[in-house]
């Protein structure tokens, strides 16, 4: 009886707010006598969480639109800082919904996700007792990439918890703010030459063009961040309600896409494409599908280095017959042609890897062992050195489980709803992505897969239960408006 009463004091909310308000009294006092800065930032740090608290829905969806405007700060840290708070948010409002006895949102797939980044954790226990091919001097390394791991799975946690609070559609509406900044700043970069914007917002310059990369840091992780927004937009138009400004963006994002002038995004949009119109398939469906291909297609070809980029492909062993791997390698120093310097770095990868083929060197490291300090520009080989063969086969569960799961999800969802279209939108997606991986680093490209694990997160819930309760909830108003006016007439 006497453990009763005390556990239903602590589970009473004045309890906390005052044991919270005793605790930041002791440490205001503690850190005012140290540095006063720190006091400031305690109360902004306090400000924050009770906001978080206060507004849940609000603070996540604010998290999720500014993620998309902090790459260019990079070297500032401000996107790593946002993960690590993310995490802590994440972490501490688990616990208290645990405290509380209040529900945790997860569905299959988190349990698969959260198994998988487990699973990772192997190369940082193997690294500093010897089981890879680096030692435990490169641990931070591992570290930090396994954290980039567990971010992600936490942006999969925290946005389940808004489920049953906001409906589906609304969340993927709300994302498409985060394309102002990064739009803004590619704006900026297309009309303005590189001198006139501060050195943070300038875009990545390869020879005499300018490549746009907006707020991502680079032309590439703009590309695959575009691609999804285009599939967005895409699903927006397929709903048939008020087209027009949709066709508009859509033509808008399609602009800066190609003004990105990734070669690998062509292709990525052309798989995109064809996986989308497929299972549905008919004249007018066929026609805009080429109409979206060919005039990207068009429009990057019309510039001068659009034209280089694609020329120069005669020149690779992927076109010319008459040009091995053991030349493109050799002419690869000097020829600029980005696709045979690939080569290169491949083949030396791949010796390198053939030494630790069973774990590779550990997480992250893939950019240490290559002589030239960059990534593989090949998310499978990157797999291999880092990880691999078990790594790589590991990798390709995990893509293959996503596969199947939209594939299970469209199966079983009411069919031409909007849930089984974005079911789709999200797997067209989806197999676009492994052909990227061919000839970039897309799994390193951050932002991208923030937004992803949104939408993924999202893809799994009732669509048609908020729908109902907004009904039931209108209906209510509307009865309590009609006994409001029964009341006052009387």
């Amino acid at each position: 009886m006497w453990s009763e009463k005390y556990r239903n004091a602590f589970s009473q909310p004045v309890f906390w707010v005052g044991v919270v308000g005793i605790a930041t009294g002791l440490m205001a006092g503690v850190l005012s006598g140290v540095k006063p800065i720190y006091l400031g930032l305690l109360f902004v740090l306090l400000a924050l969480l009770l906001y978080f608290f206060t507004n849940f829905e609000q603070a996540v969806l604010g998290l999720l639109i500014l993620r998309s405007s902090l790459d260019i700060f990079s070297a500032q840290q401000l996107p790593a800082v946002l993960a690590i708070g993310i995490d802590g948010l994440t972490l501490l409002y688990i616990a208290v919904q645990l405290f509380r006895k209040k529900p945790i949102h997860v569905d299959n797939f988190f349990w698969i996700f959260a198994a998988w980044v487990a699973s990772q954790a192997l190369w940082i226990v193997l690294l500093p007792i010897g089981g890879l091919g680096f030692d435990g001097s490169y641990l931070s390394v591992a570290i930090r990439e396994w954290a980039r791991l567990f971010s992600c799975l936490m942006i999969y946690l925290l946005v389940m918890q808004l489920k049953n609070r906001i409906a589906p559609t609304r969340v993927i509406s709300l994302l498409f703010l985060g394309l102002v900044m990064p739009l803004t700043v590619a704006t900026l970069q297309a009309i303005l030459p590189a001198s006139a914007l501060p050195e943070i917002l300038s875009a990545k310059t390869f020879g005499d063009a300018s490549r746009i990369s907006g707020t991502l840091g680079h032309s590439n992780t703009f590309a695959t961040f575009l691609l999804l927004f285009v599939s967005l937009t895409c699903w927006k138009i397929k709903q048939g309600n008020n087209r027009l400004p949709w066709m508009l963006l859509l033509g808008v994002i399609l602009f800066f896409y190609v003004r990105t002038m990734a070669l690998f995004s062509l292709l990525m949009l052309a798989v995109f494409v064809v996986v989308l119109i497929t299972p549905k398939a008919n004249l007018l469906k066929v026609v805009a599908g080429l109409l979206l291909v060919g005039g990207t297609i068009a429009l990057f070809a019309s510039t001068e280095f659009g034209q280089a980029r694609l020329g120069s492909l005669a020149n690779t062993p992927l076109l010319n017959r008459d040009m091995d791997i053991s030349r493109a390698i050799l002419l690869s120093a000097g020829d600029n042609n980005s696709f045979n310097w690939r080569i290169a770095q491949w083949n030396y990868l791949l010796e390198q890897w053939q030494q630790f083929p069973i774990f590779g060197y550990g997480l992250g490291t893939s950019i240490h062992v290559s002589t030239n300090k960059l990534l593989p520009h090949n998310d499978y080989i990157r797999a291999l050195v880092e990880e691999g063969i078990v790594g790589l086969i590991a990798f390709l569960a995990f893509l293959g489980i996503q596969v199947l799961y939209l594939v299970r999800l469209i199966r079983s969802a009411p069919h031409k709803t909007v849930q089984a279209d974005f079911c789709l939108t999200l797997l067209a997606v989806l197999l676009a992505l492994p052909i990227g991986m061919l000839t970039e680093n897309i799994w390193s490209h951050t932002t991208f897969f923030f937004y992803w694990w949104t939408l993924f997160s999202v893809v799994s819930w009732d669509w048609n239960q908020l729908r109902i309760r907004s009904q039931e909830s209108e209906a209510r108003s509307q009865a309590a408006g009609v006994r409001y006016q029964v009341l006052e007439k009387g």
